[in-house]
């Protein structure tokens, strides 16, 4: 029968805690010393509402640069996004990948629904009674 000491029983249990509450980091960063080339226009296609354009960029794929083409993504009220690019650090450039921003000038706009008043009625309802044979008022129809 093996006997364990309470104390390593609790610490082994908090490294693991911490182990796992740690979150893996999946963002990779590169520099390189080579500039990429200037950025490529490309023709923007029509998006559908929901969508917004993330434009192309240069990649490095560990020997030279390559070009990644535009996309349509989804887009997010009340941002706007930042596209891929690099920034000059030191002797070298850094590509920082593309990222949404708050954007400040964004007005969320309600669309207002029409009310109905009380006395409001279709033109078509004294068609429909025309037809039914029903009148309007008190008196009687005789044929």
């Amino acid at each position: 029968m093996i006997i364990q000491h309470p104390l390593k029983t609790i610490l082994l249990a908090a490294v693991l805690a911490g182990a796992a509450a740690t979150p893996a980091l999946a963002q990779i960063t590169i520099n390189i010393g080579v500039a990429p080339p200037p950025v490529q226009y490309e023709a923007v296609p029509v998006l559908a509402p929901t969508q917004t354009w993330a434009p192309g960029y240069w990649a490095w794929n560990g020997d030279r640069h390559v070009w990644v083409s535009g996309r349509a993504i989804a887009k997010r009220d009340g941002y706007r996004w930042a596209p891929d690019h690099w920034e000059p650090r030191g002797n070298g450039y850094h590509r920082q990948p593309g990222y949404w921003v708050r954007d400040s000038s964004y007005v969320v706009v309600k669309e207002k629904k029409a009310k109905k008043h009380k006395h409001d009625h279709d033109d078509d309802d004294h068609d429909d009674d025309k037809k039914h044979g029903k009148r309007h008022g008190k008196g009687h129809h005789k044929d």
